[in-house]
């Protein structure tokens, strides 16, 4: 049975099942994860990952790749040398397979997973977040449109056609973005430690002909955007993937956290981002409802408004989607494995926790003003 698999594949299917098993029965718990992994634990995980790893310039997954390849391609030669027959050759190939994604999965639980866990947000804020109706969807698309408008007079002398662009871009935005993000967050009393990190990656275009534009990879604890976003995209899905770095999992959570993030900011290019990245997520799901009066009224929006989402739409078109129906359903089953119910669905909840925040913000300052 040794010729077949090795104790080294072993241990880790073992870790790995382990796991598993205790991020199954801790679901059941989430005050116990809030408490003591993501509040605890994954903390730790934070320190020693930014303390040693920080200073580097570029994105850690490219060392984790080309580390990986090598591994692999030495591993294949081993195999092709080894002088056994191929029935065990085989079996032995998919067992290590095995134990490494085995691997894999204990590696990622630990450092980040467990986070898919812990208390939800809306219920540690006391969100009470529900389905917007038409009418409510409407009035919350006005609303944003007076935001956008305000902030884009801040940035352009003129009511021109010309898109906003890398020349707006403030200078150490990640660290803008950070203390954003950070503001938010100790406001709703969650910890900002460590130094969390989002970049760039190459080539353009990885992400986007995937149907994503950035990730968060537990096994560095960086959180990366694709570089062939449009300069008005980045400040959002860079806030969204270092909120995944700050200890939480849920896709919806992290949407709100990037909205959060950009409109906590100091600067006007971000804070406008922000708000932007919010009202096109507003309008596509307003367009489900009425198609025309949306496109009525997006032709009424200011020339330079028009000009920056008909460039986003032009960059989001120069990387075309492939196999999106296969993303979509890997995506959508790996978010349900992680007790999402909703899957793909939980991007959009973002809606709900912005107004379900906003009307609780209002309330508290008319309380307030009444004493």
């Amino acid at each position: 049975m040794k010729r077949f698999i090795t104790q080294k594949t072993i241990i880790w299917c073992l870790l790995g099942s382990i796991a598993l098993l205790l991020r199954y029965i801790l679901g059941f718990f989430p005050h116990i994860i809030e408490q003591y992994y993501s509040r605890g634990i994954f903390l730790s995980v934070r320190a020693v990952i930014d303390h040693f790893l920080a200073w580097l310039p570029f994105p850690l997954l490219y060392i984790f790749f080309s580390v990986l390849i090598i591994v692999l391609i030495k591993r294949l030669i081993v195999f092709i040398r080894w002088n056994e027959g191929w029935i065990v050759k085989i079996i032995r190939a998919i067992t290590s397979i095995i134990g490494f994604w085995m691997g894999i999965v204990f590696f990622f639980l630990v450092l980040w997973g467990y986070n898919y866990g812990r208390i939800s947000l809306e219920k540690k804020l006391g969100l009470d977040t529900q389905p917007l109706s038409k009418e409510e969807l409407w009035a919350e698309l006005q609303r944003e449109t007076a935001e956008i408008i305000d902030l884009r007079y801040t940035l352009s002398t003129s009511n021109d056609s010309i898109a906003l662009g890398k020349n707006d871009i403030p200078e150490n935005q990640s660290r803008i973005l950070r203390d954003g993000l950070e503001g938010a967050l100790a406001e709703m009393d969650y910890s900002t430690f460590g130094k969390v990190r989002a970049k760039l990656i190459y080539p353009k275009g990885i992400f986007l002909r995937f149907s994503s534009s950035g990730l968060y990879f537990p096994l560095t604890g960086e959180g990366h955007v694709d570089a062939g976003l449009h300069p008005l995209q980045i400040p959002y899905v860079m806030t969204h993937e270092m909120g995944h770095g700050y200890g939480f999992g849920d896709e919806g959570t992290c949407n709100f956290l990037g909205y959060l993030g950009c409109i906590y900011s100091d600067h006007p290019f971000t804070r406008y981002a922000g708000h932007l990245a919010y009202w096109r997520t507003l309008a596509v799901n307003y367009q489900r409802y009425d198609y025309d009066q949306y496109w009525e009224f997006r032709h009424e929006l200011p020339m330079g408004i028009q000009a920056d989402l008909d460039a986003i739409n032009q960059t989001l078109r120069n990387y075309p989607d492939i196999m999106p129906k296969a993303r979509y359903i890997a995506y959508n089953t790996y978010l349900k494995a992680q007790g999402i119910k909703e899957g793909m669905k939980n991007y959009n909840r973002v809606i709900m926790l912005v107004h379900a925040w906003k009307n609780k913000t209002t309330s508290l300052k008319q309380n307030e003003a009444s004493f």
